[in-house]
């Protein structure tokens, strides 16, 4: 009963208010929470949006530079223990960065995006594996090995991450670079470049 009357509510409501309406009122909600997340980081620059829900792990082990613009279901973490291993987490994001809906970045070791950096949505950026990729950690169950990283993530100025792309660990982007949609990045690629491909291979150099 109590579902249905909420619904007839709803519907009642939305012959009242138009669309406009409800965007520039959640607008306002996300400025307000916007402005609660950040003061969990180690340092934010001026124009910090996120919109809810947001899944925040380890905020002060992030730098985040002005004008950051970050949609729905992003997933920010930054691990400074899982089981009883330690680490040092450090994940830098820079000036003008946007990052669009469902996107997820995770890090023990180092992450660096630079500035003016635009990633799509479900996009999955990583600079470590969940234990090390050989017969001995095979021996211990997935869930209980220690994570690994093999070398930082470092993404330079000017790079646009297309949709669904996996950035994998000890990579380096290139300036000005484009990564096509769905690839898997495993390794450096040069500035200028365009990329595809699962493994992402370096399909063109802009001049």
């Amino acid at each position: 009963m109590a579902k249905k009357i909420a619904l007839v509510f709803a519907f009642m409501i939305s012959w009242l208010y138009s669309y406009v309406f409800f965007n520039k009122i959640s607008r306002i909600f996300y400025l307000a929470y916007s402005y609660s997340l950040k003061r969990l980081f180690r340092k934010v620059g001026k124009g910090f949006y996120i919109e809810s829900p947001a899944n925040i792990t380890g905020a002060e082990f992030m730098s985040i530079g002005n004008n950051f613009r970050c949609f729905k279901r992003i997933r920010l973490e930054a691990y400074s223990k899982h089981l009883e291993f330690s680490f040092k987490p450090d994940i830098h994001i820079g000036n003008d960065v946007s990052i669009n809906y469902d996107c997820h970045i995770a890090c023990i070791n180092k992450i660096f995006i630079g500035d003016n950096v635009l990633i799509a949505s479900k996009v999955f950026i990583t600079d470590h594996y969940h234990g090390e990729i050989n017969a001995r950690a095979m021996l211990t169950p997935p869930s209980l090995r220690k994570l690994y990283s093999p070398g930082e993530v470092y993404i330079e100025d000017n790079v646009f991450i297309g949709e669904g792309v996996s950035i994998m660990p000890n990579v380096h982007i290139g300036k000005n670079s484009v990564i096509g949609a769905n690839s898997v990045v495993t390794r450096n690629l040069p500035p200028n470049s365009v990329a595809v491909g699962v493994p992402a291979k370096v399909i063109k150099v802009l001049n």
